[in-house]
Order: C-alpha cells, then structure tokens, then sequence
C-alpha cells in the first residue's frame, strides 16, 4: 500500500485540465473524417472510395458527402481515393444533436444545441446517467468506463453513472440493440423520469454500425426512442463523449477548442 501511495504521489496532476484548456490528441490518433471535394465530380467509372467503406457511409450523388454516423473510422476511404478527397484530423469532436448534421460536406466539427432553458436549469449542474449496453462488442462500454478514472474524471462536472434507471436523467445506449434487447431499451427508457434524455454511443447505435440492415438488429436507437444527441465513433473517444455532454449542457468555455496543432491532418495512417 505504501509503494502504491509513493508511485501515486510522483505521477502528480494526471486530471486532464480540458475543457479550462484545449485538449491537444496525440499524433496517432485517428479522429473526425473531413471531406475536401475537388470542385468536380468523381469519374463516373471511380468507385474506390465506395467499395472500401465498409459500412457504406460515403455518398457521390447529387454531392460527396460522408455518413458520420456510420463511419467506423477505418481510414480506408483515405487509403483508396485517387482524388484524396477524404482525410481523418486530429479533432475529437463529432457529437451531434441532429442525425442530419453528421452527414459531412466539409472539414467542419457537427454542431450540439444547448438543451432549452428549462431543461438546463434542471441538468445544467447535475446529470445522472443510465448505460445500456445493448449488444455492443465492449468498445463503446469500455471507453465511456474510462470517463470515471482519474484523467477523465466525469464526476468533476456533477455528472455521473446511477444503476437504477429511476434515478437517471439521461439514457446512454451502445451497440446494435439485438430483437432480444429491444424491449428491455423500451422499459428501461419509460422508466426514467421525465424529462429525460437520449443519447446514442457509438457507429452502432447511431445507424446500426456494421450491422445495418441485419435482421437479427436494429438499424439504430432511433428506430426505436426518440434521440436528443449522437455520439460518433468505433468506438468513441472519451473526450468525445465528454466534449458532447459538455456542449448539450452549455457549460464549454471558450477557447476549449482543439489546438491548431491537433486538428492536422494525418492521411497517411491505415491503422489505429
């Protein structure tokens, strides 16, 4: 105990001072895909990009966009187009209130609304969330545990993790939602207070991820509750998650931004 305590108090300050200041990713990390069109239109004969994606997340026509919200951030798009149109930044921030708004024609972050007043007065200084992992391979689960460590350290800003769903304000669902997990999403989703919040984790909660169109899962929280914010990524990154909940909330300073530094693009990587 007492080597535990020495080596502890040597790390020092291992909270990370975000979002007082810009979070800076390192080099390696794959983050937001950014769209750069050429000003043409591909080849007709060009469908590279399209046959690499594996979740069908890249649109030609009527103009190049991609799916955020099926993206699994594969980089394999990057790899395939002859046009180099597609690119991964550095930028943590793909969090979106509108399923529409991840569908990216640019190189710029998604937009998250502020919750109304009257929803902020009652969560703007404590939320408490419910996490249904429904179907998920562990990824989306593992990260958001990862929120409750001392570098992320969510219970900062008054929010944190209840196991009841009576006591939440905000149900956080991960994974594909397999027939045999719907009802038990619904119930637990009617069991929460009103008001209360939806938030879809991950490629597959958003559209279904991989799974899209498989009859043995849902295409996505959507086809089944109502859902206030998106949260991108295969899986997403903590500071993704909290970056989201900071901005429905309304409680991200200025200058929380991500560094000119770490919104670079690294096209050249294939792998995580």
């Amino acid at each position: 105990m007492l080597t535990w305590l020495i080596n502890r108090a040597a790390q020092g300050q291992r909270t990370l001072a975000y979002p007082a200041e810009p979070a800076n990713m390192p080099d390696t990390y794959l983050g937001r895909p950014t769209v750069h069109p050429t000003g043409t239109a591909c080849p007709p004969d060009c469908q590279e990009c399209l046959a690499s994606c594996p979740t069908d997340a890249i649109t030609l026509q009527p103009d190049i966009s991609l799916d955020l919200g099926r993206c699994v951030f594969c980089s394999e798009c990057v790899q395939s187009c002859p046009e180099q149109i597609f690119k991964l930044s550095n930028d943590f921030r793909t969090a979106s209130t509108s399923r529409e708004g991840l569908k990216l024609r640019n190189d710029e972050a998604p937009v998250v609304e502020k919750l109304q007043e009257s929803m902020l007065r009652i969560f703007g200084r404590s939320m408490r969330i419910r996490h249904v992992s429904a179907g998920d391979c562990g990824g989306c689960k593992d990260e958001f545990n990862a929120m409750s460590n001392i570098v992320f350290d969510l219970s900062r800003f008054g929010i944190g993790v209840v196991a009841s769903p009576r006591h939440a304000d905000m149900l956080l669902v991960s994974g594909p939602i397999p027939e045999n997990m719907r009802v038990a999403l619904e119930k637990c989703y009617l069991a929460l207070p009103q008001p209360r919040l939806v938030v879809a984790l991950g490629a597959c909660a958003i559209s279904g991820g991989p799974f899209a169109g498989s009859a043995f899962c849902h295409n996505g929280v959507e086809s089944i509750l109502p859902v206030d914010m998106y949260i991108p990524g295969c899986p997403p990154h903590p500071l993704t998650v909290l970056d989201g909940f900071l901005r429905l909330l309304d409680r991200l300073p200025d200058g929380a931004s991500p560094s000119r530094e770490g919104t670079a693009d690294r096209p050249e990587r294939s792998t995580r």
